[in-house]
């Protein structure tokens, strides 16, 4: 039985999103690699800006995200991530409380600015991300809560924070006091690119228990372990991490543990408008029904329950209660 004072901590960078809908002839254009996250300086920022079309601005970040949905369905969540003390963070901040998130990271006084990831989705609902890291590079362990984490179930954390140095060792300390306290720890690999640029380190904290849960996408376990079989990344990956969930968009899912795989068809949707937080949902599903002591396929379906909820709208947040929609599921 979870005892915890939160159910889940999520770890991330704390992103503005801007979200637009385009033209595959766009991203071509702007020689942005489509379904991907790339990462911006402030001068392409400043650019991709100017030349896209009518924006939606909303509070993203994938762990922020996760938070936001383990609290819609009737969670308790947390969250770290840094943000400048500027408009896009106050921003960030009310979004995020407003949603049920407990969040207390202490915001810089001066720049670099808040995070925003400029958002590009194409008619077939898939989204290109060009992130301008801004604030997010400065998150390092003295942003660490230890009364938090030691208070939390699961603490969860974006592979995206490979990126920004100093995360790492704010990581790394986070793992330490979740498993110190009797916790759990999990990532989610984020992005094939990211998992190219982190592969050894990646399964280095699999492998050394640094981190006891991965959630992926199919093209991300393929990438982690160079392969095109995906019954052999499967394999693979039962050997490294006591648990993995893994995505395969509209066929499903599969919940992968040292001695059991179950597997589950997608939740059927009306129409896909957004992928954008479609893993970021999935997660948050899936780390509530393991906090609440659910079967591995309960967890598979909450977790495709609450992806399906935020790809059938704009925007990486759930805009429907996902705790209503669970209780109509049965749960």
């Amino acid at each position: 039985m979870n005892t915890a004072k939160f159910d889940v901590l999520t770890i991330g960078n704390a992103i503005v999103d801007i979200i637009s809908s385009t033209e595959d002839d766009f991203l071509v254009e702007e020689k942005i690699i489509k379904g991907a996250m790339n990462l911006i300086d402030a001068d392409r920022a400043e650019h991709l800006y100017s030349v896209m079309g009518p924006a939606i601005e909303t509070s993203g970040g994938s762990a922020g995200n996760t938070a936001v949905g383990v609290a819609s369905l009737g969670g308790n969540a947390a969250y770290v991530g840094k943000i400048c003390d500027d408009h896009l963070g106050k921003i960030f901040t009310h979004d995020i409380r407003a949603s049920g998130v407990s969040y207390d990271t202490r915001p810089l006084e001066q720049e670099p600015p808040t995070a925003r990831s400029f958002i590009f989705v194409t008619p077939d609902g898939e989204r290109s991300m060009n992130t301008y890291l801004g604030a997010c590079m400065e998150l390092g362990p003295g942003d660490v809560e230890e009364d938090k984490i030691a208070a939390s179930a699961i603490t969860y954390f974006e592979g995206y924070l490979w990126d920004p140095p100093r995360a790492k060792d704010a990581i790394r300390r986070a793992a330490e006091i979740a498993h110190a306290n009797g916790r759990q720890t999990a990532i989610t690999l984020s992005d094939p690119f990211c998992v190219d640029r982190f592969r050894g380190e990646f399964l280095q904290l699999m492998r050394s228990g640094t981190v006891d849960i991965i959630f992926s996408n199919e093209m991300e376990i393929l990438s982690l372990y160079e392969t095109s079989s995906f019954q052999s990344a499967i394999d693979a990956v039962r050997d490294d991490c006591a648990l993995a969930a893994i995505t395969r968009s509209e066929k499903g899912s599969l919940a992968v543990s040292r001695e059991l795989t179950v597997e589950i068809e997608a939740h059927p949707i009306e129409k896909l408008v957004d992928s954008t937080g479609a893993g970021d949902l999935y997660a948050a599903g899936f780390l509530y029904g393991l906090t609440h002591d659910l079967e591995l396929i309960d967890c598979a379906r909450l977790g495709g329950l609450a992806a399906a909820e935020v790809i059938q709208h704009i925007g990486p947040r759930p805009q429907t209660s996902l705790n209503q929609l669970m209780i109509q599921e049965g749960y």
